[in-house]
């Protein structure tokens, strides 16, 4: 079922829990490297403050255990949320307690107030009810727009819904609505782009894909374990030995179903990522003592000719060691060919991939760029998102949830 939708429900002078995934990284002194999470959230507060509602939004932000630790705190995402929304977001001291339930119960419309990050607690990730409960009091409304969060069964995603009226925010319906289409109603040909380390953490997606999309181009370091089990020889590239048996599986897939799972024609070699300036390209085995870390110039050509013709493209994992600017060519070929291609929806998985585009400062150029990893994998993968599946269906439409 398709989900109920903030702009779906009246939020008029209401009290509206909104989570959302300010989990964004920080350098040593406290502040923020990058804030593409905080902004894809502005549109969803926007609305809320349009329509009168007190807004109370609640996070995480990284891994404190379940205590408290000030280097985890939410503080410094308040401050820069105030000067990218212009107006001011009171921190709040935690995420339940006294001192917060007084604060939201006097919060006038428009305003926006910050909760102390989540896993302070082990409740959260618990998914404990009395927690959830707790939460759910500060508000009349919930608004789910941490998509990267959703694939976690938490107090914050699930548990608050057993008590308030839940809905999608702008942001997560968003992420619904392209990744949804993009599995189930592609305009073709639908090409896919998947690189990446893992072997294993891509076998659903891939096995997925060979039923779902018209090709799949293969990149990255977890080509290397496909050419392992093929005969071509590795060096010392990156190799994953325990995803041999995933490797395995979808070449016997795409073999039996005659889908082209295409792979790279050449390959940048060098003995360490350090020695990029004695770089190689190599065609066949790559020579023992060194490593494969890009994509070669043969295969940038390939790749980019069969996306021509693409309609549709889905892009998770990028396809060499972008990070290193001698390595970055092949991605860069890539993300530059997508952002050309105006009449084709292109569709880019979060983490490394979005990192790479944003790198690049392409991020104009494409039509989605997904805001969470493990979660726009979960849902590529046709793996029930617990955060989503809890949320209100819309009535009489029916659709992918």
């Amino acid at each position: 079922m398709e989900k109920q939708r903030l702009q779906d429900i009246d939020i008029k002078g209401k009290r509206v829990l909104i989570r959302v995934d300010y989990n964004v990284p920080m350098d040593d002194a406290g502040n923020i490297t990058d804030d593409n999470r905080i902004a894809h959230s502005l549109e969803t507060l926007r609305h809320c403050i349009k329509n009168d509602a007190r807004v109370v939004l609640m996070s995480h932000m990284g891994r404190p255990d379940g205590s408290v630790d000030p280097k985890y705190s939410l503080a410094p995402v308040a401050k820069h949320l105030s000067q990218l929304i212009k107006r001011d977001v009171k921190m709040l001291p935690d995420c339940v307690g006294a001192e917060v339930e007084a604060h939201v119960a006097q919060m006038e419309a428009g305003e926006i107030a910050l909760l102390e990050n989540l896993r302070f607690h082990k409740e959260e990730t618990a998914n404990d009810p009395e927690f959830s409960k707790k939460l759910a009091s500060l508000a009349d409304i919930f608004v789910c727009d941490a998509f990267g969060s959703v694939h976690r069964a938490h107090a914050s995603t699930v548990g608050v819904t057993k008590y308030l009226p839940a809905v999608c925010g702008f942001l997560l319906a968003r992420e619904i609505g392209y990744l949804g289409k993009a599995i189930e109603n592609p305009e073709r040909p639908f090409i896919t782009i998947l690189g990446g380390a893992k072997v294993s953490d891509k076998v659903k997606l891939i096995k997925k894909l060979i039923e779902k999309a018209d090709m799949i181009l293969i990149g990255g370091a977890m080509a290397y374990t496909f050419y392992k089990l093929v005969g071509i020889g590795i060096g010392n590239s990156k190799y994953e030995p325990e995803g041999e048996p995933a490797a395995r599986e979808a070449l016997e897939i795409a073999k039996a179903k005659n889908f082209p799972l295409v792979f790279p024609v050449d390959r940048v070699v060098a003995t360490s990522p350090g020695t990029a300036a004695n770089s190689k390209i190599v065609n066949g085995d790559i020579p023992a003592g060194w490593s494969g870390f890009d994509i070669g110039p043969q295969t940038i050509e390939k790749y980019r000719n069969l996306l021509k013709a693409a309609k549709t493209v889905l892009w998770n994992g990028p396809v060499g060691f972008f990070e290193v600017e001698e390595f970055s060519k092949g991605t860069r070929g890539i993300a530059d060919m997508l952002a050309g291609m105006e009449d084709t929806t292109t569709i880019i998985g979060g983490g490394d991939t979005a990192a790479a585009i944003r790198r690049f400062g392409l991020e104009d150029k494409m039509s989605h760029i997904s805001t969470g990893g493990g979660a726009s994998l979960s849902f590529l993968e046709g793996t029930p998102l617990p955060g989503v599946e809890a949320l209100l269906d819309k009535e009489g439409v029916k659709g992918r949830s």
